[in-house]
């Protein structure tokens, strides 16, 4: 008799892309990443940010680069992953770019829709487009991960919008993993609650807000950035290597009721 091996969560020799890596959950998702042995390109569109982080994974002996990109300029995207070499393709790409603007439904307007759309959900659509690509091409297996919401699950005040296109990311993540499932590529979504981050902090300096929050949350806390970064890993590693199509909340119980 031998005894059953856990799978690992090393991710020695991986290379990994993660996108609005400036700060917040993106850079939690990339320090995660880089402490697990990946090597880690780390995209957004302000350039002086990616520096500074950058420089700090790097002072700590983390493989991290930076990378200037619009995830909504989908043909700077393609260009991307189409100069890449097969041998450096990403093994991993997190997607953790994205916006909100929160109004009552019956006052959104069309360039609010507009925009909230472009990058939540057409730019994620086309950057994870890309990236199976460039893995079917290489002939290698991947995980990709979009960084979605509880709202991809349920709805919310002032959130109709924001809801509409957190609940297309759940949509079409679970189409393209029956899509590329045959090719070895797994695609998955993390759905956190409110964590605190400097775009939630208006959020919570609101009395009422702050206490539907909290009144939702059943673990009796919002998250930190921190609540993100394992689950990252475990889904960038073989110890989730059956694990495609689907969706790992980090909402505290939110989503139970």
């Amino acid at each position: 008799m031998q005894l059953p091996t856990t799978p690992s969560f090393n991710l020695t020799g991986k290379r990994a892309l993660v996108t609005g890596a400036s700060s917040g959950i993106g850079l939690g998702c990339a320090v995660a990443l880089a402490e697990a042995g990946a090597e880690v390109t780390l995209a957004a569109r302000s350039s002086d940010k990616l520096q500074a982080v950058v420089k700090l994974m790097k002072d700590k002996g983390f493989k991290a680069n930076a990378l200037k990109l619009d995830i909504t300029d989908v043909a700077a995207v393609r260009h991307l992953f189409k100069h890449v070499s097969d041998a450096e393709a990403f093994d991993i790409v997190v997607n953790s770019a994205g916006m909100a603007k929160h109004s009552p439904a019956l006052e959104t307007e069309p360039d609010d829709f507009d925009e909230v759309s472009d990058i939540n959900l057409r730019a994620s659509y086309f950057l994870m487009q890309a990236a199976a690509k460039q893995l079917i091409g290489a002939n290698k297996a991947g995980s990709l991960i979009n960084i979605s919401s509880q709202m991809g699950h349920v709805g919310g005040f002032d959130r109709a919008v924001y809801c509409a296109t957190k609940h297309a990311v759940e949509g079409y993540t679970k189409a393209m993993a029956i899509e590329w499932g045959k090719h070895g590529i797994r695609i998955n979504t993390i759905c956190p609650t409110f964590v605190k981050t400097a775009l939630s902090a208006s959020t919570f300096a609101d009395s009422s807000k702050s206490q539907w929050i909290m009144n939702k949350i059943h673990l009796g806390r919002v998250a930190e950035v921190e609540d993100i970064m394992g689950a990252t890993v475990f889904l960038a590693s073989e110890a989730s290597a059956m694990i495609t199509g689907t969706s790992l909340l980090i909402d505290g119980g939110w989503t139970a009721e």
